[in-house]
């Protein structure tokens, strides 16, 4: 027993003693330092990282959106420019006051005298949603879809009645047909002025009687 404690007081001596005290402070210190500096700068850091990754992943999808706006805005340039041109080519630059001046214009270089000239009816365009395709078309509906009637034209049914020969009577027709604008000559009656002709056949310069129905297409 004796022997024992000697032993125990041979191996913790002051001398070791003062040789371990410095090395349990510094695991102590470093320790602390671990769990007050080191650990939290970790966690710090690692979250940063995991905010860097998520900023730069929201920059990449912003230039992928960029990239699809891009494509879309282009997309949608050209199909305004098509419009534009289907607008142009249907329409010209012609509204009413302008058909009628032009009209007024064509009928004095072809010596048509007008006897009236009646706007029947007018249409604008009209954007029809699904539901109301799904609740209101009928076959009347699909009887008068008009292709030509797009967003930004508008439609005048107009009769015309006039007096003129036969000669300028075609010679007004051509020159509607190469009006910049749509115009559909929807039926013609023709009545001489003449009853007292011998001949069935209309003559040439023989007054007629002209009642079209037209169809113009123009701007609002």
């Amino acid at each position: 027993m004796n022997n024992l404690i000697e032993t125990r007081k041979k191996l913790i001596t002051p001398e070791k003693a003062a040789s371990f005290l410095p090395i349990f402070i510094s695991a102590g210190i470093s320790i602390l330092i671990i769990i007050f500096f080191v650990i939290p700068e970790y966690v710090r850091s690692t979250r940063v990282n995991l905010e860097l990754n998520g900023f730069v992943k929201k920059k990449n999808d912003l230039d992928n959106l960029k990239s699809q706006y891009k494509i879309i805005n282009q997309k949608f340039e050209k199909l305004s420019q098509e419009k534009t041109k289907m607008i142009e080519l249907v329409t010209g630059g012609t509204n009413l006051d302008t058909l009628l001046d032009k009209l007024g214009e064509i009928a004095i270089r072809n010596n048509i005298e007008f006897s009236s000239i009646v706007p029947v009816n007018l249409m604008n365009y009209v954007e029809k949603t699904k539901e109301n395709n799904k609740s209101k078309i009928n076959k009347n509906d699909l009887n008068i879809i008009d292709p030509l009637l797009v967003q930004g034209t508008k439609k005048y049914l107009i009769d015309l009645t006039f007096k003129t020969d036969y000669i300028n009577l075609l010679s007004f027709l051509r020159e509607l047909e190469f009006l910049e604008n749509v115009i559909l000559i929807n039926s013609i009656n023709l009545n001489l002025l003449s009853p007292n002709s011998n001949n069935d056949e209309i003559n040439s310069v023989e007054k007629i009687e002209v009642k079209i129905s037209t169809t113009f297409y123009g701007r609002p």
